[in-house]
């Protein structure tokens, strides 16, 4: 026995165990000491899902069910809820429930879909494609993004907002057979289709994001690294097999590595700090290592917080 949202002892519970299939009934479900004591459900329904989530995620379980409430539909005299029907909630309780069923989609839809994709080929299991698979996204090159924050630090203006992408886009579907071809050598699209598993969509699967980064790219940002090299870097990179580690990160004695959590103004920052803090930055950009990637990690939080 143990709180989900003791992150410690819910990894700990995954490493021990051997877990391959998740049931999440664990809730907060009194709806009327929700109104009086909603951080509680807050806590154990958002985070504690949170933490449920992510442990399971680290350790690449094979199947997570989520069980959720009616409660998160909202009232009605009339209509009759399917899967599709909005949520909106009307009592702590149901939000903390709508929110933790958008922490669980989230993971599943969209957590590093590249790595997700790679980690599965290399272990000879089929890509998974909610509904058609055409759902466009763009995908930008991990040195790209890291430059875009240096730019944003050093010449963005306070309190504006910045968005960063591309306009080279390319659909889930495509994307996951480009990495079929590379990883298992196979030429054309008809023989890709059998390491494709086509599952039911789900809710509120947004099909484009499009995103117009002229603000930024008027400081001087431009994305330079082109998907097929972005690609090809990573798949090449030494050691990745994305999910073995349980830390989440990749390459040769990654269970060793545990940096410190660093919580700082960013205007707080010693000259020695800020210069370290800039040079951590700086090598990120032309390596994918994962000490420099946890560095850049630790960075963007010195500038979220």
């Amino acid at each position: 026995q143990g709180d989900i949202c003791d992150s410690y002892f819910v990894k700990l519970l995954f490493e021990t165990e051997k877990i391959d299939i998740v049931l999440h009934f664990a809730a907060q479900t009194h709806v009327d000491n929700s109104f009086w004591c909603s951080s509680e459900f807050t806590k154990v329904n958002v985070y504690g899902t949170h933490v449920l989530v992510k442990a399971a995620h680290e350790a690449a379980v094979e199947k997570f069910i989520h069980v959720s409430t009616d409660e998160v539909y909202g009232d009605s005299i009339e209509e009759e809820f399917d899967e599709s029907s909005p949520h909106r909630p009307t009592n702590p309780y149901a939000a903390s429930k709508a929110a933790a069923e958008c922490i669980v989609l989230s993971y599943w839809e969209k957590y590093k879909v590249i790595p997700r994709f790679i980690s599965l080929l290399q272990h000879n299991r089929k890509c998974c494609i909610h509904g058609s698979g055409l759902q466009v996204r763009n995908f930008l090159y991990a040195a790209d993004v890291t430059e875009a924050f240096l730019t944003v630090l050093e010449k963005g203006a306070p309190g504006e907002i910045y968005n960063m992408g591309t306009k080279f886009e390319l659909s889930v579907l495509q994307l996951a057979r480009e990495l079929i071809q590379l990883i298992k050598k196979i030429a054309s699209d008809s023989e890709a289709e059998q390491w494709l598993d086509y599952v039911i969509d789900r809710p509120y699967n947004d099909l484009r994001y499009p995103m117009n980064s002229e603000k930024l790219q008027r400081l001087g940002w431009r994305p330079k690294v082109s998907w097929k090299e972005g690609i090809g870097r990573t798949r090449n990179f030494a050691g990745y097999n994305y999910g073995e580690c349980k830390c989440g990160w990749t390459g040769p004695n990654c269970e060793q590595r545990k940096p410190p959590v660093v919580r700082k103004n960013i205007h707080s920052l010693t000259p020695v700090e800020l210069e370290e803090f800039l040079d951590a930055f700086d090598r990120a950009k032309n390596t994918t290592h994962p000490d420099f990637v946890v560095a850049t990690q630790q960075c963007c939080l010195l500038i979220m917080l």
